[in-house]
């Protein structure tokens, strides 16, 4: 006897409370990379003759290239949220809008895919960006033993 295949699609049920502490935790999360976004700037204009270097320099314009393009798409990130979020009235004005409602969860479908995308990639540039920093660092400390 063959057995079948069979395709499920399952798709969570989220519940308005569902979608904003979600979306909370995604502002969270988009601000605190804000912040270390600051602190990256800092860090690379703290090691720019480092990273100038001919023998990082191919490597560090790479990170540097990514973690502007980083910086724009956490704020386009951060304002989708914020009008998404607005957006959740929908969901608990008492109102039946099916239509609107299964957008408005559509929508938030994709946000989390995107969101946990964008945050995969932030993740990886900033572990990129911590190694070239600390082979720049252990290169100083190298040269310093030396010279004395």
């Amino acid at each position: 006897m063959k057995s079948k295949k069979v395709k499920v699609k399952y798709e969570a049920w989220l519940s308005a409370e569902t979608m904003h502490k979600g979306s909370l935790k995604w502002l969270s999360e988009l601000n605190f990379a804000q912040v270390e976004q600051v602190f990256f700037d800092d860090l690379v204009k703290s090691y720019t003759l480092q990273l100038i270097d001919s023998k990082h320099f191919t490597e560090s314009k790479n990170i540097i290239a990514q973690l502007s393009a980083l910086h724009k798409e956490t704020n386009i990130l951060i304002n989708t949220i914020i009008n998404h979020e607005k957006g959740l009235k929908i969901m608990v004005d008492g109102i039946n809008e099916l239509e609107k409602e299964a957008a408005y969860k559509e929508v938030h479908a994709k946000l989390i895919i995107t969101v946990s995308a964008f945050l995969e990639k932030y993740r990886l540039i900033k572990t990129q960006l911590f190694s070239l920093v600390k082979e720049i660092i252990k290169e100083g400390k190298q040269k310093r033993l030396l010279q004395q």
